[in-house]
Formats: C-alpha cells, structure tokens, sequence
C-alpha cells in the first residue's frame, strides 16, 4: 500500500506542475519563425551558412530545391526535375542525403516512375518541422542571427 500512496503523490505533484507551467504567449517572446527566416533573403543566407556550419545544409537546400520543384509547369521538366532532386539528396549514395524514414523514400521512388507536383511534399514537410524544430531554435541563439538581426533596420 506505501507504493501507491507514493504514486498518487507524485502524480499530484505532476499536475501541479504541469498546471503552472507557462507559456509564451507572443511571438516576440519566442522570437521568429522559422517561415519568417526563410521569406528574408538576409535571414535565409544567414540560416543557411548556420546550417553549413552544423553539417546539415543539405536540409535547406533539399526544401529550397522541393520549393522550386513546386512551380514547374512543364511536364517534361517535372520528371527531370523529380529524378535530380532525388540523386542529389535522396538516393543512398548521395553526396546531400537527407535524413527521411524508409516508408517516405520509398514512396517518393515509386512515384518517379510518373511525378506530380506533390510527390516530395511528405518529405518536404517531414525536413521543415527538423528545420523548425530542431535547428532553427539554436539559430536563434546563435551569434550570427543576433548580429544579423542587431544590423537590421526591420528585424523578422
């Protein structure tokens, strides 16, 4: 019986706090977005040799080249276009592999055979919530985004 009585209260404990956590509750509490960094030119480069600087580059260029993909309005280019951005960042030997699970990259191999406008969009998304989640938050503890955003007459 000590066991549960244990139990109880740690979840208590655990309500409690989780009840007084607070939020943020502006955006200029937690700073930018990562779609706002992007829509800057100044803030993208910079993002972008941030991520150089963390060896993982090839998640912006993979979005930016997914980005690009979308406004093809040949469908001759298309096929071009999807087979390119899957050997540079896809397949197994590329130099720019970006990190995407199994099902994802099977899926986008199977859809080579007849690309549409929408063949990389898991992928892309699935890279963009890494970028968001994960990187972007220590780009914007980093010196570069600070100097960046201090030199800025319209800070994002």
């Amino acid at each position: 019986m000590p066991k549960m009585r244990f139990s109880k209260i740690r979840i208590y404990e655990f309500k409690d706090l989780i009840g007084n956590k607070k939020q943020p509750k502006t955006l200029q509490d937690r700073g930018p977005k990562l779609a706002d960094l992007l829509e800057n030119r100044d803030y993208l480069d910079a993002f972008r040799s941030f991520l150089q600087s963390e060896f993982s580059a090839e998640n912006i260029e993979f979005w930016l080249a997914c980005r690009e993909y979308k406004r093809t309005t040949s469908s001759g280019k298309l096929c071009n276009k999807a087979a390119d951005i899957y050997k540079e960042f896809l397949h197994p030997m590329a130099q720019k592999e970006v990190n995407i699970d199994h099902h994802t990259h099977e899926k986008i191999k199977r859809s080579l055979v007849k690309p549409d406008l929408t063949c990389f969009d898991e992928a892309e998304m699935h890279i963009y919530r890494l970028m968001e989640e994960d990187s972007c938050p220590r780009f914007l503890k980093s010196e570069a985004y600070q100097n960046l955003r201090n030199a800025a007459r319209n800070p994002v």
